[in-house]
């Protein structure tokens, strides 16, 4: 997507941050790099976790927000990967998930959705790590391209650029 966004829209400041392990200080992080940037010409995208922190950016800023494949309740699904893990894009990368990420995590859940048409979600039926179903229910009222099959990495991302970029209306 980086490259896909430096290609068509050079002007548009593109950052994406390797996030720490802890929900609270990735929070931080977020909000510390955005806190100088015009809220009304900016936007926000995330998959998986991801999708969970651009649903709090989003519902901070009023900013728009597309959602791939975003958990919904990720305290709950997390608290049974408390320990060592290895992160999901490079598994020679380990981290120790911390008991305390799980109370982080319910701290910065986000309540009912306050304009979800601010939210476009990609979601695939066939993720093998969430549950389609969750997702769908949890962004009633979004714009939703709900996918047969598919997976959670969103395997074909690149078929679903076009309609992510024309939904940022990228300047």
């Amino acid at each position: 997507m980086a490259d896909q966004v430096a290609q068509r829209h050079p002007k548009v400041t593109w950052w994406c941050p390797q996030l720490p392990p802890s929900p609270q200080a990735a929070m931080r992080l977020i909000l510390a790099g955005i806190q100088t940037w015009p809220l009304n010409a900016m936007a926000v995208v995330g998959s998986s976790l991801g999708g969970f922190y651009a649903t709090q950016v989003a519902e901070k800023t009023g900013c728009p927000a597309v959602l791939l494949n975003p958990a919904v309740n990720p305290a709950r699904d997390l608290a049974k990967y408390i320990g060592e893990i290895s992160s999901w894009n490079d598994p020679a990368d380990t981290f120790f998930f911390q008991p305390e990420y799980i109370d982080e995590l319910q701290q910065l859940t986000v309540g009912e959705l306050t304009c979800p048409e601010r939210y476009f979600a990609i979601i695939a039926k066939g993720d093998e790590v969430l549950d389609w179903r969750e997702m769908h229910a949890r962004y009633q009222g979004a714009r939703i391209d709900l996918l047969e099959g598919g997976d959670h990495a969103l395997s074909d991302f690149d078929d679903h650029m076009d309609a992510v970029l024309a939904y940022l209306n990228l300047c």
